[in-house]
């Protein structure tokens, strides 16, 4: 269960238990939802929230997509998400911020249905595991592809996409791994449940482009950006399947997932089990949300 004492819910904080909507609302029939996941770090200044303005603003985004204004600015959602962890006295920990669809009638058109937004923050560790972090992680590649790019907008963060999302999580636990890695629709290496990925080749890193559905990551955005400060060349591009299993090294990015090695794929160790390319990300990036990187004044958002 999620312990938070407040949720921000159209312009107020409510407890957590008075947090609720009605059964009809359309979100609940239709996946008429957009949302975002946020850290919060621990650092010496106190609670700090990463790259606050990008992903309110790709909230934004993502609702625009699915012709839906959602009744608030940018700047009053980013105070909204400020006040959410000052309320729930958190120093590190994740905020849920989301726009739905609400109750008025049933159908599919949400035209009539009114945009309804809620911020939840919480206390939260490392997504896939401290280990994980360390040793990384085995996966395998998914029986279910991504949505073709005229089917489903893969840029969208839409809680409706991540019907896909369940299918590749849970058949790979289910096989025994610990995630699994969508193809695109042309049979290109994609993403994974809920990370976008990376491998390393040649000292290159390479990410799958845009254009084979996988989501503009805020995370994927800060990686390219820190590699290349490191001096390491970043490609993206299609990327075959057979890469993942003749690749160096291979990582998972993301704001759950942060970076998180892979071990091995389709149980093919990746590489020879050397990271030393992944461990240099993984400690700029820590650095970086910690508040210790000369960058992290621009990334990080001070809560007080």
């Amino acid at each position: 269960m999620i312990d938070t004492k407040k949720i921000w819910m159209n312009g107020k904080l409510v407890d957590h238990n008075e947090a609720n909507i009605h059964i009809l609302s359309h979100v609940v029939h239709y996946g008429s939802s957009f949302f975002e996941g946020i850290r919060i770090y621990k650092t010496e200044k106190g609670p700090a929230i990463f790259r606050l303005k990008e992903h309110v603003k790709r909230l934004f985004q993502s609702a625009k997509v699915y012709r839906t204004a959602i009744p608030y600015t940018e700047e009053e959602i980013e105070k909204a998400i400020v006040a959410t962890v000052a309320a729930n006295n958190l120093e590190q920990g994740y905020i849920r911020p989301i726009a739905y669809r609400g109750y008025f009638e049933l159908g599919v058109n949400p035209s009539r249905c009114p945009v309804e937004v809620a911020i939840a923050a919480w206390s939260w560790g490392t997504y896939l595991g401290e280990e994980a972090l360390d040793k990384g992680i085995r996966v395998q590649v998914s029986s279910w592809r991504r949505p073709a790019l005229n089917t489903l907008p893969s840029l969208a963060k839409a809680g409706g996409n991540y019907l896909s999302s369940q299918l590749i999580r849970l058949e790979a636990q289910e096989n025994g791994y610990e995630e699994g890695i969508a193809l695109d629709y042309l049979g290109n290496v994609s993403e994974g449940s809920g990370e976008n990925l990376f491998l390393v080749m040649d000292k290159k890193l390479i990410t799958p482009s845009l254009s084979s559905s996988a989501l503009a990551g805020i995370t994927k955005d800060t990686v390219i950006k820190l590699a290349k400060r490191l001096g390491y060349e970043v490609l993206e591009q299609s990327i075959p399947r057979e890469l993942l299993y003749i690749c160096d090294e291979l990582f998972l990015t993301g704001t759950a997932a942060e970076i998180t090695p892979v071990y091995s794929v389709d149980n093919i160790q990746v590489g020879n089990g050397n990271r030393t390319v992944t461990r240099a990300i993984q400690k700029e990036f820590f650095d970086l949300v910690k508040g210790k990187h000369e960058l992290s004044q621009s990334y990080l958002t001070y809560v007080k």
